[in-house]
């Protein structure tokens, strides 16, 4: 009897064994690669942000899916994420909103100065009805937005003092590409000079340019105080990041399956703002430890710069529609 019971147990276990076998072979059999394209280092939160994902998308799923990351660009600029993304070559990705613009100018719609006043005011945007409209909104060009991550707000990092609108005529100036960052600096008075973003280091570094208006982790993390000493805490305009998804590599996923990515994005996500938001005092602190200055300019010296941008935003009221502004601007107001 007691040897019966012993070959009982021992072949319960070898059941277990081999259907745990079974389900891991049949794992790897059907495994789900999800290539992912980013253009940050690994070291910043948004790198960090994506481990994370990995991480918890594999276990969630019992490593049916399988997560390859390409940081620091290494899958290509913007153009190559889209296409990749569109041709379902890439299955996820992220990128400024404002680049998005090719696909719908409203996306432009957070480069529009001043209008966020606050990390809890661009949550009501991002993850309100007019954050969910806009990335819903790419679905016909093949892109189903996850959500939004954080960049940060922008601010100037210059080799001199910018304290009052005086000082910043005339300061020749990193910009990106796009119309309404070059006009925000122009109404400034500043000079902005485009420059790729492989080379704004160098830039910076050779006087090519003076500045540049960036948030703070990723000046941090590309080692910009290295070479600007100062730091003036504009808040100009607030700059996210949508998560991408492949909307032929999203639709032949199981119900089951898109919920995993969803929920694991949204780990991902809480923890990738987190991050951002509770850098900024200790990159402060860091800029002050190593001789830099950080300037606050006086809630008068900021209106003076929140009014001589006033025309901004009607400037591009064709892309950007006034009743898109007003609902944002009621939503920041709780209404």
């Amino acid at each position: 009897m007691k040897m019966t019971k012993r070959l009982g147990v021992i072949l319960a276990a070898l059941v277990m064994v081999i259907g745990v076998g079974s389900f891991a072979d049949s794992n790897a059999a059907n495994q789900i690669t999800i290539k992912l394209a980013h253009p940050n280092v690994p070291q910043h939160p948004m790198g960090e942000g994506y481990e994370l994902f990995k991480k918890d998308l594999e276990q969630r799923s019992g490593g049916l899916f399988k997560v390859d990351i390409y940081d620091s660009s290494k899958y290509g600029n913007f153009d190559a994420v889209v296409q990749g993304l569109q041709m379902n070559m890439l299955q996820m990705g992220s990128d400024a909103t404002n680049n998005l613009s090719v696909f719908n100018p409203q996306m432009m719609f957070l480069d529009m100065p001043f209008i966020v006043p606050s990390y809890q005011a661009s949550d009501l945007i991002t993850d309100g009805p007019i954050g969910t409209r806009l990335a819903e909104s790419l679905g016909k060009n093949g892109i189903q937005g996850l959500g939004y991550i954080e960049i940060g707000f922008r601010q100037i990092f210059s080799s001199r003092p910018i304290r009052t609108l005086e000082d910043a005529k005339g300061l020749k100036i990193r910009a990106t590409h796009s119309k309404a960052h070059i006009e925000i600096l122009k109404s400034l008075g500043m000079n902005p000079t485009p420059v790729a973003w492989g080379e704004v280091y160098t830039a910076l570094q050779q006087k090519t340019v003076d500045a540049i208006d960036i948030d703070l982790n990723l000046a941090w993390f590309n080692k910009f105080p290295e070479i600007t000493k100062y730091v003036t805490l504009t808040k100009s305009f607030y700059s996210p990041h949508l998560v991408m998804i492949s909307k032929k590599f999203f639709e032949t996923l199981s119900k089951d399956q898109q919920q995993w990515v969803r929920e694991s994005f949204a780990v991902m996500q809480k923890f990738q703002r987190d991050k951002i938001r509770n850098n900024e005092a200790m990159i402060m602190a860091k800029i002050k430890e190593t001789g830099g200055e950080i300037i606050e300019l006086s809630p008068a010296e900021r209106q003076r710069w929140i009014d001589a941008t006033a025309k901004v935003a009607p400037t591009f009221a064709k892309d950007v529609p006034p009743e898109l502004i007003e609902e944002m601007k009621k939503t920041v107001a709780g209404k």
